[in-house]
């Protein structure tokens, strides 16, 4: 007891120890990442994200819907049972800035990627309360009439480049004409463009072939959401550990 005293009644003592109970506690946090090799488990199936993707994410950051919608299935039963496999630390490897979040006015978006058809989303964006009559969004139907303008794609996927995102120069010579690509199935270079981005879904999104618009690279990106882990072989290759 005395001893607690002195501590307490000594606030240069108190600092003191604090700060060394800081240090360890921090040391012992960071210093296993100095020799560890990676701390995300790679998985099967991540790739960057094309450039009409990578567009919509930054629509999607402009917007603000990460106030309201978090991108990471916790792993507990209930949350696994309404979202589906519990979000992997791999997924969000070249998100910068990830978007996990841990508020959510509306749904998890983790998933939602095929859940639902473009018109759906379409609708949706246009106005929530045409598909959700409880919801509280706001309507975003300027989207479908904004041309997408991105003066500089390339230097978007450099950018990415210097923080460790494995864009390859290819990737960046071919974003601009990537861009167009996707939201064509007609266009001459599908095939490349789905080789340098496997399972790429390439349509027009919003339902308006003669415009590029900002909703086409919003509904590219939900739509990729949670669609290229391959959790079979993920699961598998879990269960042989």
């Amino acid at each position: 007891m005395l001893n607690h005293k002195t501590v307490e009644k000594n606030s240069i003592l108190m600092v003191i120890l604090v700060l060394i109970v800081v240090s360890i506690g921090g040391i012992i946090e960071i210093a296993p990442l100095f020799y560890l090799e990676s701390t995300i488990e790679k998985v099967k199936g991540m790739r960057p994200y094309s450039p009409l993707e990578l567009a919509g994410r930054d629509i999607y950051i402009r917007e603000g819907c990460y106030n309201c919608h978090s991108q990471m299935v916790r792993p507990l039963r209930d949350e696994a049972e309404r979202y589906g496999h519990y979000s992997l630390a791999a997924e969000s490897m070249y998100d910068h800035p990830f978007q996990w979040g841990s508020k959510r006015t509306g749904p998890d978006l983790a998933r939602v990627g095929g859940r639902y058809s473009d018109e759906w989303h379409t609708t949706h964006m246009k106005n929530p309360r045409d598909v959700v009559p409880e919801s509280i969004m706001p309507g975003y139907p300027f989207l479908a009439t904004t041309a997408l303008e991105i003066p500089d794609i390339k230097g978007n996927l450099i950018a990415n480049q210097m923080v460790g995102v494995p864009y390859t120069d290819e990737m960046v010579e071919k974003a601009a004409a990537d861009l167009k690509t996707q939201v064509d199935p007609d266009a001459d270079d599908v095939d490349g463009l789905l080789e340098r981005y496997p399972k790429a879904q390439v349509r027009d999104f919003d339902g308006n072939p003669e415009l590029l618009s900002e909703m086409d690279a919003l509904i590219a990106y939900l739509q990729m959401m949670g669609t290229l882990v391959e959790f079979t072989s993920y699961d598998a290759d879990a269960n042989k550990r």
